[in-house]
């Protein structure tokens, strides 16, 4: 990953993290509290986080609830990218079960120990949280089954390396399965600035078409990209007009251009 993007990503989110530590909440991808706002607000069933401490809920930074549409299965090997606070990493250890295993992978201090503190108050034994990069996973070749990730490939400076990465720890047969913010067709430069200074983690995100090669490049198959939240130009009035943004001007060429989606692929099965 680029030392400029690293830093400012490692800093930003161990922030996010220290909010949480210190009981003054967590914060989303545009800065509004976790839950309220459209890109992250109302991702996860209260029935799936109730057993779950406060501090990995409130410390959700992501854009998608991957777990639900992973279709995890009992005994299986996951691994999350950019686990955060952990909260799919416990959420993918109940679903897999005693016979299974979660791994979370962080390069932020603050969020690793979030998230060991997370699983130590809800008592996950099956889970492990992993400090590193996307881009230098520190598991061996052929490791897991499944690969989840909640909005952070698109923060990656180095996204070939990271799928790459990805790549090398499935089984042959292995899924990667993540939420991530994706943007379709072309958006002029002067508004996607505007939209990034709305959802901070949308920088760095793909087009649709470009996510895709990538991950043909790296060696995956049966790719397929699903809309799940659309962000539209009312979503972001009240942001954008205070920043001096032509809202209605915005309109036109930011509808149906920007969501978050779950990208599915498949490492293929050794021949």
């Amino acid at each position: 990953m680029d030392n400029n993007i690293r830093e400012t990503v490692k800093a930003k989110y161990g922030e996010a993290a220290m909010r949480v530590i210190e009981g003054g909440g967590g914060s989303c991808c545009g800065g509004a509290p976790c839950g309220s706002d459209p890109i992250s607000g109302n991702i996860y069933d209260a029935v799936e986080t109730a057993h779950l401490p406060s501090e990995a809920v409130q410390a959700s930074l992501g854009c998608g609830n991957p777990t639900a549409l992973a279709t995890l299965q009992p005994g299986e090997v996951v691994l999350d990218l950019g686990s955060g606070g952990g909260i799919d990493v416990l959420l993918s250890a109940r679903r897999v079960g005693p016979t299974g295993k979660a791994y979370g992978l962080d390069m932020t201090g603050a969020m690793l120990a979030l998230a060991r503190d997370s699983q130590r108050k809800a008592g996950v034994e099956n889970a492990e949280f992993l400090e590193g990069e996307l881009e230098s996973i520190p598991l061996p070749d052929g490791t897991v089954d499944v690969i989840i990730s909640n909005c952070v490939i698109n923060l990656s400076g180095e996204k070939d390396r990271a799928l790459a990465e990805a790549f090398r720890v499935l089984k042959p047969g292995g899924r990667f399965a993540v939420s991530d913010v994706v943007v379709r067709g072309h958006v002029p430069a002067e508004i996607r600035r505007s939209v990034e200074l709305w959802v901070g983690c949308i920088a760095g995100a793909m087009e649709e078409s470009e996510f895709q090669e990538r991950l043909a490049r790296a060696g995956f198959t049966d790719i397929s990209i699903e809309p799940t939240r659309i962000y539209r130009a009312e979503d972001a009035r009240e942001f954008l007009s205070a920043e001096g943004v032509d809202v209605d001007a915005l309109a036109p060429a930011m509808e149906g251009k920007f969501m978050s989606a779950f990208i599915r692929a498949r490492k293929p099965r050794a021949s």
